[in-house]
């Protein structure tokens, strides 16, 4: 079930932030468009995290 929460948020994230960047256009808020920034950057890093092993000496 892991995996299946990963993908979940990831396209939470993915939509949020293409939602923001929307509002963002849309108002002429600025503040929406660094959300969006930040959503998208939250995406991409959840998608490229990297696993530490442990390894026992």
């Amino acid at each position: 079930m892991n995996g299946v929460y990963r993908v979940l948020i990831a396209l939470v994230l993915l939509v949020a932030a293409i939602a923001s960047y929307s509002m963002g256009i849309q108002s002429g808020v600025f503040l929406f468009i660094i959300l969006g920034l930040v959503l998208e950057g939250a995406f991409w890093f959840g998608l490229f995290s990297t696993k530490r092993r442990n390894e026992a000496q």
